[in-house]
């Protein structure tokens, strides 16, 4: 039994497709999502259909990300609304259009919205790990934490949680495409709806699989990419496959 992570997909069908091929998906395997499935990329909408399906055969554990409670938001009002597809709606639209023609948030089925509101969590905990979209207060219980840190703090000096576990999360894009590794602390977001990579971390093997919109493939381990106290970064080879 493995435990999987992944970080944010934004829309990025092809990559997290890919990446789910590649890491050979065992029956018994869970995998977390850190959350921002939607905006950005072209496919939200199929993402979504490949979560849901996911968590239909047990095998999922969802976060919300900012971007989740962005178009939870826009449903309040029209006003929250056009501020949504103003910043980052359009793309997830157009992936519910038929045939290229325009889409509005009711054309978003039910059970989208069912998902996005009350399957997709706040946070996960593990016997050594937890899960957040974006940062945490570390003097603070999960079940404390403010909205505002778990969904939109950046990822900016992280002090370790007193609970003494490892921090993974999603939320800081990381432009260079590679994981960063503090040691008491992970980000998984390396910028796949840029021109970066889809992460994927077992967590107790420490591997890592990326996958790309361009349907390239690597793979190394989280303690390739982890960085001292100086920030300098001790990296080994990434293999390619």
């Amino acid at each position: 039994m493995r435990t999987l992570a992944i970080g944010d997909i934004h829309g990025c069908l092809e990559a997290f497709n890919l990446l789910l091929d590649v890491v050979a998906l065992r029956p018994n395997d869970t995998i977390i999502t850190l959350g921002d499935y939607i905006n950005k990329g072209p496919q939200s909408k199929g993402v979504i259909d490949q979560l849901i399906a996911l968590h239909e055969r047990g095998q999922l554990v969802a976060l919300k990300g900012n971007h989740e409670l962005m178009i939870l938001e826009a449903r309040k009002s029209l006003e929250k609304e056009f501020e949504w597809l103003k910043k980052y709606g359009t793309s997830t639209l157009l992936s519910y259009s038929n045939c290229g023609l325009g889409a509005t948030l009711e054309d978003i089925p039910p059970h989208h919205w069912d998902f996005l509101q009350n399957i997709c969590l706040d946070w996960w905990e593990t016997k050594e790990h937890f899960f957040v979209h974006a940062n945490i207060d570390s003097h603070l219980p999960l079940d404390q934490q403010l909205e505002d840190k778990l969904f939109w703090a950046k990822f900016v000096d992280p002090q370790p949680h007193y609970s003494g576990k490892v921090m993974i999360c999603g939320h800081t894009s990381q432009k260079n495409g590679l994981p960063l590794n503090i040691g008491h602390a992970i980000c998984l977001d390396t910028w796949v709806c840029g021109e970066g990579w889809l992460t994927c971390l077992d967590i107790d093997s420490g591997q890592i699989w990326q996958t790309n919109q361009q349907g390239k493939v690597r793979t190394a381990f989280i303690e390739d990419f982890y960085r001292d106290k100086q920030q300098k970064l001790r990296l080994s080879t990434i293999k390619a496959i």
